[in-house]
């Protein structure tokens, strides 16, 4: 299997950082063309997100570092990738979190779409 082009790799991460951007990630247009039919979240929270609960979400400020950090993309299969990094968020009380990110991502006829995205917590250190 060959590595993915690095066009694709340059619109994965253009992706999913758009998800991290106000004006990407509370439009409902543009969500139904970035997220499979299927897709679901376990977040950092534990919780588990449907894809209703999360294109449905009330827009509020996202205050995420951007280009995010320690970016990889591992292909997977032929039209699957995986993308990992980490986040940085301040949240509106000031509290900032860091956890892991990993989302899949398929190719289909009409371009790349998340299928699945996970935040792990990563322990402050001691």
């Amino acid at each position: 299997m060959t590595e993915l082009s690095e066009a694709d790799r340059d619109l994965l991460q253009r992706l999913e950082e758009s998800l991290w951007r106000e004006t990407s990630r509370f439009d409902r247009a543009y969500l139904d063309t970035v997220m499979a039919a299927d897709f679901f979240e376990f977040g950092r929270s534990g919780n588990v997100y449907a894809r209703d609960d999360v294109v449905s979400m009330p827009s509020g400020p996202i205050n995420a570092v951007l280009p995010l950090a320690d970016f990889q993309i591992r292909r997977l299969d032929q039209n699957l990738a995986q993308v990992t990094y980490n986040s940085t968020v301040t949240s509106s009380n000031g509290t900032v979190f860091r956890p892991r990110r990993s989302s899949i991502w398929s190719r289909t006829s009409d371009g790349w779409r998340m299928r699945f995205h996970q935040g792990t917590p990563i322990p402050d250190p001691d």
